[in-house]
């Protein structure tokens, strides 16, 4: 359990800002984030999690207020704006309370794993919250938040029944850029809320959609589990029956495991990491399904697809969920280059009249960027797709801005 007395408090003076007129305009329409070049008039310097209070240069109205955060360029982001409001833990708790209503639907279903918070979109910026049955997973990509944990984790037991909480913390904080020993004693992985250690080494299982699956919440990519995918996995389920299904980039096994449960003939499963296809297994057995019909590959995904390529086979669906290509503007050549050449490999593996589905995780490349790049890729090498349909974020993962909108995939019929 953790010592909350021991973690540090913000700064009872706030700091007094104004903006320039652009972003002014930005934050009377919504828009959560308020870069360093856009501030023209800061009263004094604060630490990060200070409480940063942004008036309008007409009249000197109160306009927002928000974590200030002296190490990133977004330097201050927006937890309320247009009416002042104090920010304590009766704040957070009906803020977390409004996130749970906006996803009712879902846990009224056979569901108990999902995004309960998604960062800026619920008015919880650079944080994450994930439900996994009874555990929580809290991760952090700002040390701005940590003075805030003060009235925000009691804010949990408040509006929220779980046992568990385990916190994570993004590649930046743990980086040593920010001086880890400031994290006063937090951790990557470290159980906040639980007198029992979950068991064995981070694992716990919940439910998507009637399937039942087994996460590492202490060490696992993201927060362990990518609930992003739900939905685009329900309709593999739904296409898969009879079908020899190829899953690239399969992680721990979630397009694997609902292609089986949708009656797939036989799955391949492709993936770099030996740990995640371990974890495809158990996830396998969890739901009775027997591991000897995947057939597991260790391997990069462009060289595995090139060796089933040259070994001939072929397949009726080709799935392909690549990590995050473009994750700046630099990179943003080279991720559209990997994704023509995953598109190809996939439409020489996939017989005719075959289903492609194709996502991106990318948010530089936009949507109607990317499906045109699948498409214009299918031509070029001679092939035509017949949409089926084109999806985008779950009810879990709200686009409140448009910074916010990464997902999208495109579900297709393959003809020669």
């Amino acid at each position: 359990m953790i010592d909350l007395e021991k973690l540090p408090t913000r700064a009872e003076k706030n700091i007094s800002m104004r903006v320039k007129g652009a972003a002014e305009r930005a934050l009377r329409q919504g828009h959560p984030w308020v870069f360093e070049d856009a501030i023209i008039k800061q009263s004094h310097l604060g630490n990060s999690g200070d409480l940063a209070v942004i008036y309008d240069r007409e009249k000197n109205n109160f306009l927002a207020v928000g974590l200030y955060d002296p190490l990133s360029p977004i330097r201050i982001k927006i937890l309320h704006a247009l009416q002042p409001m104090r920010i304590n833990q009766g704040f957070f708790a009906d803020k977390l309370r409004a996130a749970q209503a906006k996803r009712q639907p879902l846990i009224n279903t056979e569901t108990t794993g999902y995004r309960l918070v998604y960062g800026e979109s619920d008015g919880f910026p650079a944080l994450v919250l994930d439900r996994y049955g009874n555990t929580l997973v809290l991760k952090l990509y700002t040390t701005a938040w940590i003075p805030h944990l003060r009235a925000l984790i009691p804010a949990l037991q408040e509006s929220i029944i779980f046992d568990e909480l385990i916190l994570r913390l993004s590649r930046t904080l743990q980086s040593d850029q920010l001086n880890v020993a400031k994290l006063y004693g937090l951790r990557d992985g470290q159980q906040l809320i639980g007198d029992v250690q979950v068991e064995p080494a981070g694992q716990t299982q919940f439910v998507e959609n009637g399937l039942l699956f087994q996460a590492d919440v202490m060490k696992g990519q993201k927060t362990g589990f990518f609930f992003d995918q739900r939905d685009n996995r329900q309709k593999v389920r739904e296409l898969a029956k009879g079908q020899r299904v190829l899953d690239v980039f399969c992680y721990t096994g979630g397009f694997s495991v609902y292609a089986l449960a949708g009656g797939a003939r036989s799955v391949t499963a492709l993936d770099a990491s030996e740990p995640a296809l371990q974890a495809l297994k158990t996830n396998l057995t969890l739901n009775g399904f027997d591991a000897d019909k995947v057939d597991v590959v260790a391997s990069d995904a462009f060289a595995g697809m090139r060796q089933l390529i040259a070994s001939k086979r072929k397949f009726n669906m080709v799935i392909v969920d690549p990590p995050a290509f473009a994750n700046s503007r630099a990179s943003m050549r080279n991720a559209v280059l990997a994704y023509r050449r995953l598109v190809e490999m996939a439409l020489h593996l996939l017989t005719n009249d075959g289903t492609l589905v194709m996502a991106s995780c990318s948010s530089r490349i936009k949507a109607e960027m990317f499906f045109q790049l699948v498409t214009r890729s299918a031509t070029v090498a001679g092939y035509t797709l017949d949409e089926i349909a084109r999806t985008s974020h779950a009810l879990d993962h709200p686009i409140g801005f448009p910074e916010a909108e990464y997902l999208k995939a495109l579900f297709a019929r393959v003809r020669r």
